[in-house]
């Protein structure tokens, strides 16, 4: 049997996985790497602080996806129970209901009226589920596929901030690492604003500004603790 095709909604959720994933994945990493890299100088050290930080970071951000996507999916599932129940007693105010929708858009009453009977009369819970929820009947959001994503993203993400401290040589390991880390989180919320339909100098320069305190917050935890 072929499958069907994702729907943007879907499409999108995985994304937005992705780039939460993403971005938690910078911001955790820098601020472990920057609190240690104060403490000590010993490269190694830093690495296991960050490499740990990074796996705990990206399978904490999937379980979150997974909980929260799953708990989305069992709510749509209910959601189209209750109306599959509803025509089954109710279908008059149903067909009414569908009826509305296109009347608030504009249609007549008359042909409202003849686009609901039409509609109810070819797939009544794929209409009325569509009408009501803005979902598409058969297309639930996947847990996995956002548990994936982000869980690839966060360790994708955690990434840039510890090459940039472990790998570039010693005089570039601070300013590598910030650069690092502006430039990706800045990345990370033009994608946000891209996919939420926002303001994306406004996302870009937010991002930049909550990086940057991130690492000023973890370096001053450093040297109180040092």
């Amino acid at each position: 049997m072929k499958k069907s095709k994702r729907t943007m909604a879907e499409r999108s959720n995985t994304l937005r996985a992705a780039v939460l994933g993403s971005n938690d994945g910078i911001l955790t990493v820098v601020g472990v790497l920057f609190s240690v890299a104060v403490a000590t100088t010993n490269t190694f050290v830093i690495f296991v602080a960050g490499i740990s930080d990074l796996f705990a970071c990206a399978f904490s951000m999937a379980s979150g996806e997974f909980a929260s996507v799953s708990s989305q999916k069992d709510t749509e599932k209910s959601a189209v129970e209750k109306e599959r129940e509803l025509l089954k007693t109710n279908y008059d105010d149903q067909v009414a209901t569908v009826a509305s929708f296109y009347q608030e858009r504009g249609v007549t009453p008359e042909t409202s009226k003849k686009i609901a009977d039409e509609l109810m009369s070819k797939d009544p819970l794929k209409t009325i589920v569509r009408v009501k929820y803005d979902l598409e009947l058969g297309h639930y959001m996947s847990p996995w596929d956002a548990a994936f994503s982000s869980l690839i993203a966060a360790s994708l993400g955690g990434l840039f901030p510890l090459v940039a401290m472990t790998v570039l040589p010693t005089n570039w390991q601070w300013p590598g690492t910030i650069i690092a880390v502006i430039l990706s989180v800045g990345l990370t919320g033009y994608l946000s604003a891209k996919l939420g339909d926002g303001l994306v100098k406004t996302a870009i320069v937010r991002n930049v500004i909550v990086g940057i305190i991130t690492m000023i917050i973890h370096y001053s935890v450093g040297i109180l603790l040092k």
